[in-house]
């Protein structure tokens, strides 16, 4: 798909190729990235590409400057805008409701924040000029979350929830003043929700999600796949909002340990499986690279599946390698081959065998991979 903008934004690196030069560089790059693991004779599965228009997520920067709006992504190693009408990543849901986003925006920076700074004597009102737009296109509608430093006047709010009301399709509006902020709901007319194997799953504002239901989907069905007919205790680590729990909950054979390190995103998880009743996952708080499983936690637990930040889980798997008694299988999902590489390569050093990985190309046209792996002890 041609985009106006792929020349000077920084999304979309190799738009300029066709599909099958892109595919062809990207898995040469992957399997490049890989010749660092210690085991030789590693096996690839068939990858997985994701096309353009299932972008559920996006982050996206504002700026206000002279009573002109600018909503868009960098440039390409720049900190300048690219002001988008709409972009081929993203859902149709998404590119549609971007005017509207445009709209709410320029209502709000046209109106001084709360917290106006004084000079001298005089009071100097002081107005939102940048900022990030987090949008989610939940299955029920679209989820935003403005970010933008200040204090919030009435009447910014009630701008909020005037358009809130007027946009059919924005069924949650939030605030937070920087990315590691609490997240407010401002206006929610009903609780974003997405299908995760047969239930529907509540999402907290600014929560983690697989960027495209397609590609989530590809990653479940590689973990269903890897874990073969094998059930019993599993291990969901780094487990975010449950993507892999609630499908494996589905086989009531199966008692899960899910864990992760945000408060507010597994309370959510918890409100999620009361209200569907799912009594075989148990969900702990832990920050696993400060304090990963050791082996008398993970005792009995015949499968771990651990899907980590960018950063990897070089504090759990070096738990895990130094076992008497280690889990039969490991199922790694990652966005960084470069962090898996370190990762492997220390399961592989303490007796695992690396028996597939597979690229999911979720983000087309650019240099990120994400991928699943499957490690098994040798009989």
């Amino acid at each position: 798909m041609t985009c106006p903008y792929h020349d000077i934004c920084g999304g979309c690196l190799y738009r300029n190729l066709s599909m099958p030069e892109y595919q062809k560089r990207k898995e040469q790059s992957f399997k490049k990235i890989l010749s660092g693991l210690i085991q030789p004779d590693v096996k690839f599965g068939t990858p997985v590409f994701i096309g353009d228009n299932v972008r559920r997520r996006a982050a996206m920067a504002f700026s206000f400057r002279k009573g002109k709006l600018q909503l868009g992504f960098n440039q390409r190693q720049s900190a300048e805008l690219v002001d988008v009408a709409a972009c081929c990543l993203l859902t149709p849901r998404l590119n549609a409701n971007l005017a509207n986003i445009r709209i709410l925006l320029a209502e709000l920076c046209a109106v001084p924040l709360g917290n106006g700074a004084k000079k001298g004597k005089k009071f100097v009102p002081q107005y939102i000029s940048a900022g990030d737009v987090w949008l989610c296109d939940a299955d029920n509608g679209i989820d935003v979350v403005l970010e933008f430093a200040g204090e919030m006047a009435l009447e910014h709010r009630m701008i909020i929830f005037e358009k809130a009301q007027e946009f059919a399709d924005i069924i949650r509006i939030s605030h937070r003043a920087k990315p590691d902020s609490a997240s407010e709901p401002l206006v929610e007319k009903v609780k974003p929700q997405i299908r995760m194997g047969n239930y529907d799953v509540y999402i907290p504002a600014g929560t983690f999600l697989q960027p495209s239901k397609a590609g989530e989907q590809a990653l479940v069905g590689l973990v269903k796949a890897y874990l073969g007919e094998m059930q019993g205790r599993i291990a969901d680590l780094f487990c975010g909002v449950g993507t892999f729990s609630y499908p494996l909950a589905a086989n009531k054979n199966n008692k899960i340990l899910a864990a992760d390190s945000s408060p507010a995103l597994l309370e959510g998880f918890r409100q999620s499986l009361n209200k569907n009743m799912i009594s075989n996952v148990e969900v702990v708080n832990k920050n696993l690279f400060k304090y990963p499983f050791d082996e008398k936690e993970l005792s009995g637990f015949d499968v771990v599946i651990f899907d980590p930040p960018r950063a990897g889980a070089a504090a759990q798997t070096a738990q895990i390698a130094s076992f008497a008694d280690k889990p039969k299988k490991l199922i790694a999902v990652s966005c960084n081959p470069y962090s898996f590489v370190k990762d492997a390569n220390t399961l592989i050093a303490a007796g695992y065998r690396l028996q597939e990985v597979t690229l999911v190309d979720q983000f087309v046209f650019s240099d990120h991979s994400e991928l699943v792996a499957c490690f098994e002890l040798p009989e």
